[in-house]
């Protein structure tokens, strides 16, 4: 099924893919694995404390996404730079990239920091609800710009050909995560129990050490790039309008994409705490076995976009077409293994009454059962932008959660019984959806026209230099 990408790719194109793929994945289950635990320790004080978290991590995941927009323009032009080995292009796209996220992430997280309650209350949690999260909500807000810091650094190696680094960084830093939100949420010893905030700030910890070994293995150890600002303001504006256009549509889908979920959170809490924390339980399941292919997007974007940079629009359609069929097997393996987890639930949720779980099981063997849908509309969703067909992106993940998902759950669950499970079948409407709109703009794609776009876009005076910043 595969051969007929092989002429078009280079020798053993299996291992270029693992090599980019593999640690990603690994590196998102860690990093998964940790907001699980997180989720768990807390699950420790009761099924409100799980809603309180879910409920602040929904709104924490809005700004997150919508600035790590930053993450994927700089991935798809530190690829394309890296491609065609333009080294200056690649130095000052980083850093353009890192000053935007800074520049923009510290005050807008400055209100929830300061106001997490007020906050809270004003997008209609419970009194219950607000008072057990809103610490948690304000000490989260405190780490988004190491968050955002850390995105595009991650996307940068990534794209320059180390897949590995990040994932040794997130190794590093989240060992010590589970143990300190023990500490922390619980006490230990002089240390005074936190509560459901305890976990807040072993996360912060986290992220704030993950943001400085990547910058420590991109600046010192590995050189992939040196601090290089633009010179004149014309190339300023020729870089913040490469970022904007792709960044911006973006974060203007991502925002659609987290805004769904924030709303769906929403709606599944005007039924009820416990269907809260079913819901929460069943998405938090559902991420760990998504990542599993994340990276899988990785690579499609690192080496489509090396290709288009490189100007071959052979390889970049061949390597779209190997990857997307990759996912196909990895979907199946993932879904049973996903189904199987609600096995687990009970052990894993001790102190959760039995009829929480039990509606997270449900949810659980639906999208088990989705599983090969979902993960190909994520790789549709990763190549579009890669070919600059961001407005596709845009339509799939406005029409999936506003136009079908949301509406069916919003109908279902305030007309029928069905409770929790009418948010369950929402999101299932949109799934689908979104595979439909995204597997429709793939097919229009043409390479030919993509790379010919790029090239009117590459910077006068940056030529090419060979054997830099080769992948280690």
């Amino acid at each position: 099924m595969l051969a007929k990408f092989l002429p078009s790719l280079p020798s053993r194109p299996g291992r270029e893919v693992a090599r980019v793929a593999v640690p990603v994945s690994i590196e998102f289950m860690i990093i998964l694995g940790m907001e699980f635990a997180n989720q768990v320790i807390v699950a420790g004080l009761g099924d409100t404390a799980v809603g309180a978290v879910g409920f602040a991590n929904s709104i924490f995941l809005v700004p997150l996404f919508v600035f790590g927009a930053l993450g994927v323009s700089s991935s798809i032009l530190a690829a394309r730079a890296f491609g065609a080995k333009r080294v200056r292009e690649l130095n000052t796209v980083v850093s353009v990239a890192l000053l935007a996220g800074l520049v923009v992430t510290i005050p807008l997280s400055l209100p929830v920091v300061l106001f997490p309650r007020e906050f809270f209350g004003l997008v209609g949690a419970s009194d219950a609800i607000a008072a057990a999260g809103a610490g948690y909500l304000g000490v989260t807000f405190a780490g988004l710009a190491f968050n955002t810091v850390s995105i595009i650094f991650g996307g940068v190696l990534r794209s320059v050909g180390h897949p590995r680094s990040p994932l040794v960084s997130t190794i590093v830093t989240t060992s010590i995560n589970v143990p300190l939100a023990l500490a922390f949420v619980f006490g230990w010893g002089p240390i005074p129990a936190m509560g459901v905030v305890g976990a807040a700030w072993a996360w912060l910890i986290c992220q704030t050490l993950r943001a400085m070994v990547l910058a420590l293995q991109t600046y010192a150890v590995f050189h992939v790039v040196r601090w290089e600002v633009p010179r004149r303001l014309r190339e300023w504006r020729r870089i913040l309008s490469s970022h904007l256009t792709l960044a911006a549509p973006i974060a203007l889908t991502s925002f659609f994409w987290t805004s769904g979920v924030f709303v769906y959170n929403v709606v599944v809490s005007q039924i009820g705490d416990e269907a809260l924390a079913a819901f929460q339980i069943m998405e938090a399941m559902l991420s760990i076995f998504i990542v599993g292919s994340l990276g899988l997007s990785s690579a499609l974007t690192a080496l489509v976009g090396r290709a288009v940079g490189a100007g071959n629009a052979a390889e970049a359609a061949a390597w779209a077409g190997y990857i997307k069929r990759i996912a196909i097997v990895t979907s199946v393996v993932l879904g049973i293994l996903f189904a199987a987890s609600s096995l687990a639930l009970p052990f894993l949720y001790p102190a959760i009454p039995s009829q929480v779980l039990m509606m997270a099981s449900v949810g659980v063997w639906l999208n088990a059962a989705l599983q090969p849908a979902i993960i190909r509309m994520l790789m549709d969703a990763a190549l579009l932008p890669s070919a600059n067909d961001v407005r596709g992106i845009l339509m799939g993940d406005f029409a999936g959660p506003f136009l079908f998902g949301l509406p069916v759950s919003a109908v279902l669950a305030l007309t029928t019984p069905l409770g929790v499970y009418a948010v369950f079948i929402g999101r299932v409407c949109e799934d689908v959806a979104k595979l439909s709109i995204f597997a429709w703009r793939a097919r229009r794609l043409n390479w030919d026209t993509v790379i010919a776009k790029h090239a009117h876009t590459l910077p006068v005076g940056d030529e090419p230099v060979e054997g830099l910043y080769q992948a280690h």
